[in-house]
This record gives C-alpha cells, sequence and structure tokens, in this order.
C-alpha cells in the first residue's frame, strides 16, 4: 500500500508564502536569485527556508490504520515536480485574480432611474387634452412638423390618422375666391374664466372652464381651449401671417368648429402675454393661472370672418369642422413672438388643396 506523505501538506502554506515572496513562478529560482536582493526580501526568504527546514525536521506521525476500502481509495504518493508544477498555477491564479479588474458596482433597484411610469403619465394627460377637439391625437405613435414623422407621413403612422393622407376637405387651405355673401354675425358670449396651460409638445395650449360660447349657424359650441402655430397655417390670398390663435369650440353633439385670430407683429397683446406668464417649466406639465382670463381680448374690433369646411389641422385630421377665420389680424409683440419661437420655431401645416370647396366671406 502506498503512503501519502504527511508533511507535503504542511509545507504547502509555507512554500507558497515563499514563491510568492520572491515575486517568480519558478521553483527553483530561489536558488539562482541575483546578488543584488534587498535585505527586506532576504530576511523574509531565510525565514521561510528556516520554517520549511523545521517543520521537515518534526517526526512523522503514526498514520491512522485504514480500512481495506479506504486504502484502495487513497491517492498515490505526490512527487516533488508535481508539487512544484501545482503550487507555480496556484501562484498565477493569485496573481490573476490581484489584477482583474473588478465589475462596477450595481445600483440598488430603489434608485434606478425608472422612465416608464412619467411617460405613461405624459401620455394620459395629452390623451386627456386631445378629447377636448382641435390637437387630438398628440399620444404615440409620434408626430411632429418634420423628418420622419411629418405631414407627409401623418397618414401612414397608423390608421386612424388615414385621412390625414386621404381626406378631401383637410385644412389649412388658402382662402382666396370666396363668395361674398351677408353672413351672419357670430355671437360670441365669453367672460372672465379660470385657465391652466399646458406644453403638450406640439404647441402651447390653454384649457379653459366652461361658460364660454359662441353661436352660429343656429347652433351654440362651447369654448374648451385655444393654442398657437407658427407661422399661421391659413392664408389669405397666399398671405401669411407671423402666428395664429385657434379657439376650439364643441357643440353638445360633438360636432366642432374653431375661430382662427391671425396674428401680427405690433403692439403688446395683454391676453397673450398673461398665457407666457403662466408656461410650465417642463413639458407636457399643466400650471394653473392665478387670474381668470377674458377671451374678449383676444378678439379684434372687426369681427367679420371666412368660413368654410375642413378638419383638424393634426392628427387624426378628422373632417366636419366649421372654420370661422377672422379676417382681420391682432397684434402681438416682437418680444411675445420670441417667446413662442423659442419654443416652436415651425409648428404649421403645410397647406392642403381646396379642392373646390365653397368658401363665404362677410360683405
Amino acid at each position: 500500500m502506498t503512503r501519502s506523505n504527511p508533511v507535503l501538506p504542511r509545507l504547502l502554506p509555507v512554500l507558497l508564502g515563499a514563491l510568492l515572496i520572491s515575486g517568480t513562478a519558478q521553483a527553483g529560482e530561489a536558488a539562482s536569485a541575483p546578488a543584488h536582493v534587498s535585505p527586506a526580501k532576504a530576511a523574509a526568504k531565510a525565514a521561510a527556508q528556516a520554517a520549511a527546514q523545521k517543520e521537515a525536521a518534526k517526526p512523522e506521525a503514526a498514520p491512522a490504520k485504514e480500512a481495506p476500502a479506504a486504502a484502495a481509495a487513497a491517492p498515490a504518493r505526490v512527487s516533488d515536480e508535481e508539487l512544484r508544477q501545482r503550487l507555480e498555477a496556484r501562484i498565477a491564479a493569485v496573481r490573476a485574480a490581484q489584477t482583474e479588474p473588478k465589475p462596477a458596482a450595481r445600483k440598488p433597484a430603489h434608485v434606478r432611474k425608472v422612465a416608464a411610469p412619467a411617460a405613461a403619465l405624459g401620455a394620459t394627460a395629452v390623451a386627456a387634452h386631445a378629447a377636448a377637439g382641435h390637437g387630438a391625437g398628440h399620444a404615440a405613435p409620434h408626430w411632429s412638423y418634420g423628418g420622419d414623422g411629418g405631414p407627409a407621413e401623418w397618414g401612414k403612422l397608423q390608421s386612424e390618422f388615414s385621412l390625414c393622407g386621404s381626406g378631401k376637405r383637410q385644412s389649412p387651405i388658402d382662402i382666396r375666391g370666396g363668395v361674398k355673401v351677408d353672413l351672419e354675425p357670430i355671437r360670441f358670449d365669453y367672460r372672465p374664466t379660470g385657465f391652466n396651460v399646458i406644453d403638450n409638445g406640439h404647441t402651447v395650449q390653454a384649457n379653459l372652464g366652461s361658460g364660454n360660447t359662441i353661436e352660429v349657424g343656429g347652433r351654440r359650441y362651447e369654448l374648451v381651449q385655444f393654442h398657437f402655430h407658427r407661422p399661421s397655417e391659413e392664408r389669405i390670398n397666399g398671405r401669411q401671417f407671423e402666428m395664429v390663435a385657434h379657439l376650439v369650440h364643441k357643440d353638445p353633439e360633438g360636432r366642432l368648429a374653431v375661430v382662427a385670430v391671425l396674428m401680427d407683429q405690433g403692439k403688446q397683446h395683454p391676453m397673450v402675454q398673461l398665457v407666457w406668464n403662466s408656461l410650465p417649466l417642463e413639458k407636457k406639465e399643466e400650471t394653473m393661472s392665478p387670474v381668470p382670463i377674458d377671451m374678449n381680448l383676444m378678439l379684434p374690433e372687426d369681427r367679420r370672418y371666412y368660413t368654410y369646411m375642413g378638419s383638424l389641422t393634426t392628427p387624426p385630421c378628422s373632417e366636419g369642422v366649421l372654420w370661422l377665420v377672422l379676417k382681420q389680424p391682432a397684434q402681438l409683440s416682437a418680444e411675445q413672438l420670441a417667446v413662442f419661437a423659442k419654443l416652436y420655431p415651425m409648428n404649421a401645416r403645410p397647406i392642403q388643396q381646396a379642392s373646390g370647396r365653397m368658401i363665404k366671406e362677410s360683405n
């Protein structure tokens, strides 16, 4: 029966320490080390060798009797060369572990940035404002005024937007060749009311409380929101204006009537300034104005208008919208124009084909 050497297990830690101190993976290099060895290293080596000699001098403990089965399973005696190779492999593994870069610490789950809830809240707010009428469809899929999501692609983004590409009564149009008739005046019944302002990612929009109405064509519509485009989407005989405000009204059956107030540069507009004062700091956040708004201040003195049947000028481009475009433009200052231009340099849909639609104009 081959007996294992009980001294070798006790020598392994000592020899491993000696090899690490000498800084070499060669077991026999200690004997051929150069003469110029630092005193600290020499002392360490001498101490290790003395410890090894002392350990080897200890009397060998009497082996315990082994059962026949255990004796058969006992490993063969390890040679000095095999021991040296194992020590070298162990030293190499230790050094590799010391030089291997540590992986970056993973952030705890509670401090990771989670964008999904915020995005979901934003989509909910946008959908709520889309229900007001004009400007519906601000939720995903994303649409814009340029690039892959621009006006030429709106009809392809989803089936609900198909009219943006195939509709025959789309807005805006270049209003020209209107039939001059004695149109009934629009009966504005506006009064001071509270309002909130939101930058919905496509425009600046003000959502109003109830109580503001217009009456035209025997129907009464309630004002639900107004928003801005730069430059004006509508053109009058080819002329485009600096901006336009769209006042979106809805009747009890859900039919829409949009009053368009064209805007040119001039003196400061007090009502526009009231909206700018309440601009939120973040997109898709809604802020409440501390003071009410009087929509009569939005209207020009001359309230004659052009009228035609068209559509929303943003997805889903729903048709059947009554357009009432006031002939006299309002004014706003260069500074007020600059505020909106900084947010939206261009957010106007291109002109659509009139396709022979009837256009009426107040005398």
